[in-house]
């Protein structure tokens, strides 16, 4: 009974945990496209907290009027403002900044797109909160500053993580893993450029609540996993993970469609994202095997905890993602 009661309380800790993270996570994004000779159109997106928008603000040179735009409005994910400024000096070699970023968890993307097609793009950080916007911008920064984009919204994107981390418990064969991991990142990099070159269109709230599914799914196949016969998703496991792939692959889309992507660099960009969504996969395979094979030496006793389909490791692991994923299934349904 003991047992059971610290099992519950740790689920429960970590559904509050996963569910207190909201939005919080995701980057700000400003984009500034120039429209006239000294007008230029502003689009400013905040992160959500907490039902509110994060304590940040876009800081434009001292040039531009208006300098800040009307009160955001919240468009279901974030927080969004719209206006037009003047800026007679233009951004070439002027500062741009996010005030208040040094304060938060969240980076900043900043896109600036002038009359000639040449495109700014730069990632801000609690660390950098600032840049000097360079006079002629280079498919360098673009592919840098997507990439490390990527990166961070796989690692920082719990859902996905999850996923891949269930395809490690389940599947015992090393061949089969990397065949399931291998048709996972093909089927999501088919459906994340389709979808970004706006081929397929598909809501993003379905998409979320589809992606935790498959979670549940996968959380349900660990816990009946048995002894005598394989079920389909121990047998052909890149099967499974190549459907829950694609679905995977809209929601990488529907991030990116939020923050954007330029359009003289758009092949690039989407390489460099998708190049940094597999950079961040990997190293989360990586450190996951290396931290299990660190446990099994430390603690040679804990392998009985994990030796068998039904062993109580894999059991407890397979109630904590399925209660985790199914508390992010109804979040998601509710939010429709």
């Amino acid at each position: 009974m003991t047992l059971r009661a610290t099992l519950l309380a740790a689920l429960l800790t970590l559904v509050s945990w996963t569910g207190a993270l909201g939005h919080a996570l995701d980057p700000a994004f400003l984009s500034i496209r120039q429209t006239g000779e000294t007008s230029w159109e502003v689009f400013w997106r905040i992160p959500d907290v907490a039902g509110r928008p994060m304590a940040i603000g876009a800081t434009l040179p001292g040039g531009c009027a208006p300098a800040t735009g009307p009160e955001p409005r919240f468009d279901g994910a974030a927080w969004i403002t719209r206006w037009v400024t003047r800026c007679p000096e233009g951004f070439a070699g002027q500062e741009i900044g996010i005030e208040g970023l040094s304060a938060q968890r969240a980076d900043a993307l900043v896109r600036i797109e002038a009359l000639d097609q040449s495109v700014a793009t730069t990632r801000l950080t609690p660390d950098s909160p600032s840049f000097a916007v360079p006079a002629t911008p280079s498919r360098w920064d673009v592919f840098t500053s997507y990439l490390l984009l990527g990166f961070e919204h796989i690692l920082e994107g719990l859902d996905h993580l999850l996923f891949v981390f269930a395809l490690l418990v389940l599947i015992r064969s090393f061949w089969r893993l990397v065949g399931a991991i291998t048709a996972f990142t093909v089927a999501h990099s088919i459906t994340l450029g389709l979808a970004t070159l706006g081929h397929i269109t598909v809501p993003g709230p379905p998409v979320e609540t589809v992606i935790a599914l498959s979670i549940v799914f996968l959380a349900i196949e660990i816990l009946k996993s048995g002894p005598d016969a394989e079920r389909l998703s121990e047998r052909a496991p890149w099967v499974v993970a190549f459907l829950f792939g694609l679905l995977h692959g809209l929601g990488f889309a529907g991030a990116l469609s939020d923050i954007g992507l330029p359009r003289q660099d758009l092949a690039t960009a989407l390489l460099a994202f998708n190049l940094g969504v597999e950079a961040g996969q990997l190293a989360f395979v990586i450190a996951i095997a290396g931290l299990a094979a660190l446990l099994r030496r430390a603690l040679p006793a804990l392998r009985t905890l994990w030796a068998g389909p039904h062993a109580p490791g894999r059991v407890a692991i397979g109630y904590a993602v399925g209660s985790i994923a199914t508390f992010w299934t109804v979040e998601r349904i509710m939010g429709f």
